[in-house]
């Protein structure tokens, strides 16, 4: 049985080798075979390990299990996981089926190469049984590895990868235990994990979008992302070589009425960007995108249920959503960044820029200087949406923000009208005659601000 303690990878891989109640295999590509070494180190592999395996060569793989995918991709873990299960149940279930509950771990990686060039990654997934006999449950993740070698990329796969059996076997109370044994040790310093799915009896009472927050909320991935529409992916499949419109906003009104609003304003987003990339350009991919840190500064972190609540309703007006785990704008840059040179355009409502520009951004040494040379990289561009002068003023009033003032037409002002006091204000005016910050027209129909 497993120490009520927290036990580090070493222990982790003993206890699992001590356990006689399960036997399973691992199939490992791209990184070593660093979950296997894990337990053939420790002593007692006999006991957990009934076959390793690296099929590095691709028409090995190939033969193995299937081609026509991409070799570091879901679909070649799911073909994996299916051919190793498969494998194992065949050659063991007679003798060993009766009191035995089985597992397949595997992955496919693709760790940084020799030149150091590309984005490293991987997909992992374990297969298992709760019961000898039982159904089996998945566990598929992607991640993102964040050292600096492949020796050290290595080493961190095969901390994650115990780490994910032993949780699979011995942590499943809840969502949250769960998640904390897979990370222990490993996630946020050195992997990134931006995707997870489970499936099976196992996790009958899980929630899947709770459990992508969660990943955000506890600083596990920089995003995670929710379709409307389709399979989820990963933020970089979503994003990857893409132009991106992006619309953050806190939206915690959930009623019909502002959807509306919130859809229209991403509408008007990506409208705006196709004018500007011409109609030969493939449609822009457009995003809302909500925090999982404090939207206020000193205000504490929203609580998972309420960000899923909020999620859901984005999601059910059409649009996709990405979770940030933090809140400021240069973050999101940075992440559309990482998987695409296209032109990346935030849409916001004048309060969110008020409200952006505000912000102290005493983390940075550069303080506002920094934050718009982080924020405006590679073709970064704000379209903000005008604001009825009324819900400016109330707007203003009610988050104590004063030095702003504007001129109005037939009740609306745009952010070509509003002015800011200086010193600041010669940094709006410059975004302004820069074409940083893009004033969007008013609306054809009063709609509100996001």
């Amino acid at each position: 049985m497993p120490s009520p303690q927290k036990l580090d990878t070493h222990h982790k891989a003993l206890t699992l080798n001590l356990d006689p109640s399960k036997f399973g295999s691992f199939a490992e590509i791209g990184a070593g075979q660093e979950v296997a070494r894990w337990f053939l180190f420790v002593g007692g592999a006999s006991g957990t390990v009934a076959k390793t395996i690296s099929a590095y060569d691709k028409e090995v793989s190939d033969d193995l299990y299937g081609s026509g995918s991409r070799y570091v991709s879901k679909e070649r873990l799911e073909a994996m996981l299916e051919s190793e299960w498969t494998q194992l149940l065949t050659q063991l279930s007679k003798t060993r089926g009766p009191h035995t509950r089985f597992f397949s771990f595997v992955d496919t990686i693709s760790a940084r190469n020799f030149a150091g060039t590309n984005e490293p990654h991987g997909w992992v997934g374990l297969r298992f049984q709760l019961q000898p006999g039982g159904p089996p449950n998945d566990i598929l993740l992607h991640i993102n590895m964040l050292d600096p070698t492949n020796v050290l990329e290595q080493e961190a796969i095969g901390t994650l990868g115990v780490n994910l059996i032993y949780s699979a076997f011995y942590e499943l109370q809840t969502q949250k235990s769960f998640l904390e044994g897979v990370a222990q040790d490993v996630v946020k310093e050195r992997i990134e994990i931006d995707y997870i799915d489970v499936r099976g009896p196992a996790f009958e009472t899980w929630d899947r979008h709770t459990l992508l927050a969660y990943l955000a909320s506890a600083g596990y991935a920089e995003a995670v992302f929710f379709p409307a529409k389709g399979p989820a992916v990963p933020p970089t499949e979503a994003l990857y070589k893409k132009a991106v419109v992006l619309a953050p906003g806190y939206f915690g009104h959930v009623d019909a009425d502002h959807a509306q609003v919130h859809a229209r304003l991403l509408a008007s987003g990506i409208q705006q960007l196709q004018n500007e990339l011409g109609e030969t350009h493939a449609v822009p991919a457009g995003f809302f995108c909500l925090t999982a840190s404090s939207f206020v500064p000193n205000d504490p972190p929203p609580q998972i249920p309420d960000l899923v609540r909020r999620i859901d309703a984005l999601l059910a007006s059409g649009g996709d959503v990405l979770l940030f785990r933090q809140r400021e704008l240069y973050h999101m840059t940075a992440l559309a960044n990482r998987y695409t040179k296209a032109p990346v355009r935030f849409v916001s409502g004048l309060s969110q820029v008020i409200r952006a520009f505000e912000d102290l951004y005493g983390n940075l040494e550069g303080s506002h200087l920094e934050t718009l040379g982080r924020l405006f990289a590679q073709n970064v561009r704000i379209y903000a949406y005008p604001m009825t002068a009324v819900e400016l003023r109330e707007w203003l009033i009610s988050v104590s923000t004063t030095g702003w003032e504007w001129d109005e037409t037939n009740g609306w002002v745009t952010a070509a009208k509003l002015r800011r006091a200086p010193p600041l204000g010669h940094l709006y005016a410059y975004l302004l005659a820069s074409n940083f910050l893009v004033p969007m027209p008013v609306p054809a129909a009063p709609t509100g601000d996001a």
